[in-house]
């Protein structure tokens, strides 16, 4: 495979690599950990096995010395377990739940949470998002009262991804009675007395544990505090490009899986005597929906060549997440469409794919907030 700029031949290796291990492992239990509606823990070990738990984490703390250029890489190929509730649990561990730490934590939050995660014995949630405060953090209602020694924490958390399994919680709450983004904090808690989840069903990710998590006066050492006291929104703030850029690049590996499963698919299917692709309508679709899943990716590879050259590219970054995701749920959609009935079974991975993709304009910042952020900075 001809490396694309910003990759070179060592993420193509990289690359190869992991599909192959993913094809082996993972790939064929897709199916039954979406009916089972969960994936084992086990998978996080696995991964830890083959170093991809720290492909950007420095190699003291049991990383793999790369940097995001190698985690971009996984988290393209992430998609083809075939199961976007699996990729989701795994992204949500390594893209979401452990960079804060990487980038705030101390020393001793390293070695208790960040090492134990790359070795896939701890698993991790970004807790954030409550029933009346989603992408309008200002309006987070958890509080964490000072007592001896730490805090109290109350509140609750929903829409949490990992948050039935994840060992720890980085999370949000209010630390002072102050209105807006101030009098934010981040602490990391651990499962415990106190701490509480029920899980939530979805129309696709089935696979993936998203849970609402309730704390009844938790008590949190003064040690876990995660950044400095009232400045989380920095903390928030820090990781919003990579996460946006991650699911960018999961959704335009998914893309050029599923075109490529579709385009096979329509060489093969014969109706009224010839392939379909060979009836001018099919091949057509097919030729959109290569332009499409080519096009996604060339405007996310922008994105992401402008964010590891050490740019702030915000604008790139957002047009990359809004462009990629409501693209990829048409896409799938006519992959479906062109798999007719069989493409509507419950087995089929056409209909998953198109259940999966449909959390994509909402997720991360919904559609309607990447605009609003790109109306700020195209000066409208």
């Amino acid at each position: 495979m001809t490396p694309t700029p910003p990759f070179a031949d060592e993420h193509e290796q990289l690359r190869e690599s992991i599909r192959g291990f993913l094809d082996r492992e993972l790939a064929p239990h897709a199916q039954a950990w979406e009916r089972e509606e969960w994936f084992p823990d086990e998978v996080f070990p696995k991964l830890a096995a083959q170093g991809l738990l720290g492909l950007k984490y420095p190699a003291e703390l049991g990383g793999q010395g790369g940097d995001y250029l190698h985690e971009a890489v996984l988290v393209e190929e992430l998609s083809r377990i075939g199961s976007g509730g699996t990729a989701a649990g795994i992204g949500a561990h390594i893209n979401i739940a452990t960079p804060p730490i990487w980038k705030f934590g101390t020393d001793e939050h390293k070695q208790q949470y960040l090492v134990p995660a790359i070795k896939g014995e701890k698993i991790g949630a970004l807790a954030i998002t409550e029933p009346d405060a989603g992408s309008d953090v200002a309006a987070l209602r958890t509080k964490a009262e000072r007592v001896d020694g730490g805090w109290v924490v109350n509140g609750e958390k929903t829409y949490i991804t990992n948050g039935v399994r994840a060992h720890f919680m980085v999370t949000a709450v209010k630390t002072t009675q102050e209105g807006g983004h101030r009098g934010i904090s981040f602490l990391i808690i651990d499962r415990g007395e106190g701490v509480s989840s029920s899980k939530l069903q979805k129309l696709g990710w089935h696979a993936s544990d998203t849970a609402t998590i309730s704390f009844e006066d938790v008590f949190v050492p003064e040690a876990n505090l995660l950044g400095e006291l009232h400045e989380g929104f920095k903390l928030i703030m820090a990781n919003f490009q990579w996460e946006r850029l991650a699911m960018a690049l999961g959704t335009v590996g998914a893309m050029q899986l599923a075109y490529e499963r579709t385009a096979e698919y329509a060489r093969e299917r014969t109706t009224f005597g010839k392939p379909l692709s060979k009836h001018q309508a099919i091949k057509h679709k097919l030729a959109d929906l290569a332009t499409q899943a080519y096009t996604a990716r060339c405007v996310t590879y922008d994105a992401l060549r402008r964010f590891v050259a050490g740019e702030e590219p915000i604008k790139q970054v957002t047009m990359a997440k809004l462009m990629t995701q409501r693209a990829s749920f048409e896409l799938m959609d006519e992959c479906l469409q062109i798999h007719g009935g069989m493409g509507y079974m419950g087995e089929h991975w056409a209909q998953r794919a198109a259940r999966d993709a449909r959390l994509g304009p909402i997720g991360g910042g919904s559609d309607e907030i990447m605009r609003e952020i790109l109306g700020r900075l195209l000066g409208l």
